[in-house]
């Protein structure tokens, strides 16, 4: 039996949806008016000494917002600078918009070690507040963009959790709240 997340998803499926944007406010008040999502959850710095890209220390930081669309998480996702990361890479590569498919994961350290003896390659890998570390892979030939592993941790659902029960019924009052 497949075991679901607090917010509905189904661990082990894709339980989320990512895009860079060039302004994150600019972002979340499209959402907000074109598609009613909100509220949003922001984060105003992503990064530190512990994100690898490439193989090499990650110094890129970006700023992130959460919502939620039914029971698939939505992220934002605005680089602060020009240091080569993940986001930066789709952004030199194809410009600002759809960046990756995030697909929560309770055995991330085996299937990550699955995906690279498969071939696939590993692009960036970072801690993240709710416990544990992502990891982002090439989509390959043809694909719309990255394959992110999110950890399937307690803290990951708890909050995912938390950010989703804020959008149920959603009056439109505080459109942007803080992260965790």
């Amino acid at each position: 039996m497949t075991r679901k997340f607090g917010f509905g998803g189904d661990i082990g499926t894709i339980c989320q949806m990512a895009y860079v944007v060039r302004d994150i406010h600019q972002a979340i008040d499209w959402w907000i008016e074109r598609t009613g999502v909100g509220p949003w959850f922001v984060l105003p710095s992503f990064g530190g000494p512990d994100h690898v890209y490439r193989g090499e220390t990650c110094k890129s930081s970006s700023a992130i917002a959460m919502s939620f669309a039914g029971s698939t998480n939505i992220e934002l996702i605005q680089p602060l600078d020009d240091h080569p990361s993940v986001y930066k890479e789709t952004i030199d590569r194809v410009g600002y918009g759809f960046h990756h498919f995030g697909v929560a994961r309770e055995d991330i350290e085996d299937e990550v070690a699955r995906r690279i003896a498969r071939g696939e390659t590993l692009v960036q890998r970072a801690p993240v507040p709710t416990g544990g570390s992502v990891a982002f892979f090439e989509g390959g030939p043809g694909a719309p963009g990255f394959v992110e592993l999110i950890p399937a941790t307690a803290g990951m659902d708890a909050g995912f959790t938390a950010f989703w029960e804020q959008t149920q019924d959603w009056d439109g009052r505080d459109p942007v709240r803080p992260f965790l």
